[in-house]
């Protein structure tokens, strides 16, 4: 059985995003709800913050040396050395009730990401991808809570989530950003909790974090269940590959929708957690923009 740990104490609203940053060696994740970008450096177990002017979904390390983040109103450079948020340009103008939410980078460092309601009621959500500076929707839509995408390590499939729909996508991804044919992946319809968050591990295995669910998943690319890692947390939102070898696995958690007595049983619901992986991740690219 493999035993988990919190990592750092954090009690993030809405705990989201870790991505490893291998060339700063540090985690970067977020809280949404508390307008947060969090910096974990494990050699250390040092954690700093930096206040975000909007809800912030999520950061990608980029190839500029800067972090591209997806926020309420659009995306944003993030300079680590000045801590300070730079507003790049709008994604949805026109849908001011939604927010940008997960997101990831495939091997060309073209960036995959989601919109969803903020009020995590009407299927306003879609998925885009930034490529050369250009953005289009792709992937299937509308949704209420998009989550992923998620790039299989040989970046020939890709993963989209409707965590209100509970159920997951694939498609073939091609070189030139362009997709296959969507089809279903996964759909959840027993007391798993709620898909969030997914990556790939080297095997080409998803990992998905499960809000309400105690836990993560992790699934062959049949769909067949082939790990579940329990947390002492019900809402486990995503997770990272990290550390030398990306051999440990980060967990963000949330302590958002809990009852007061809900928060009491578990005292660590929001902080960000780590185990040791079976299966090590693979390397991501940094994201491309020019």
């Amino acid at each position: 059985m493999t035993e988990s740990r919190v990592a750092a104490r954090v009690g993030a609203a809405l705990g989201e995003g870790p991505v490893w940053d291998a060339q700063r060696g540090c985690l970067w994740f977020v809280d949404i709800r508390g307008r947060k970008l969090h910096r974990f450096a494990p050699e250390r177990a040092a954690l700093d913050s930096a206040d975000a002017p909007r809800e912030i979904g999520w950061a990608l390390p980029a190839d500029n040396g800067r972090l591209l983040c997806g926020l309420q109103d659009g995306l944003y450079w993030f300079d680590p050395d000045a801590r300070a948020f730079t507003f790049w340009r709008a994604v949805e103008p026109a849908l001011p009730g939604n927010r940008l939410n997960d997101a990831c980078t495939d091997a060309q460092g073209r960036v995959w990401f989601g919109s969803m309601d903020n009020s995590e009621a009407g299927a306003t959500g879609w998925f885009y991808r930034l490529d050369a500076g250009q953005i289009d929707r792709v992937g299937p839509g509308p949704v209420s809570i998009t989550n992923g995408p998620a790039v299989s390590p040989g970046g020939d499939r890709i993963y989209f989530t409707d965590t209100v729909g509970r159920r997951i996508w694939q498609a073939a991804l091609h070189d030139d950003g362009s997709l296959g044919a969507v089809q279903p992946y996964l759909t959840f319809t027993g007391d798993e909790g709620y898909p969030d968050g997914s990556i790939t591990d080297a095997e080409g295995n998803v990992w998905v974090g499960f809000y309400a669910g105690h836990g993560a998943r992790r699934f062959d690319p049949s769909g067949r269940e082939i790990e579940f890692v329990r947390l002492p947390v019900a809402n486990v939102t995503k997770l990272a590959f990290g550390g030398a070898g990306l051999t440990t696995l980060y967990a963000t958690t949330a302590a958002k929708g809990l009852s007061e007595a809900e928060r009491a049983a578990q005292p660590y619901a929001g902080d960000l957690f780590a185990f040791e992986a079976k299966v090590p991740g693979h390397p991501l690219a940094r994201a491309h923009v020019a």
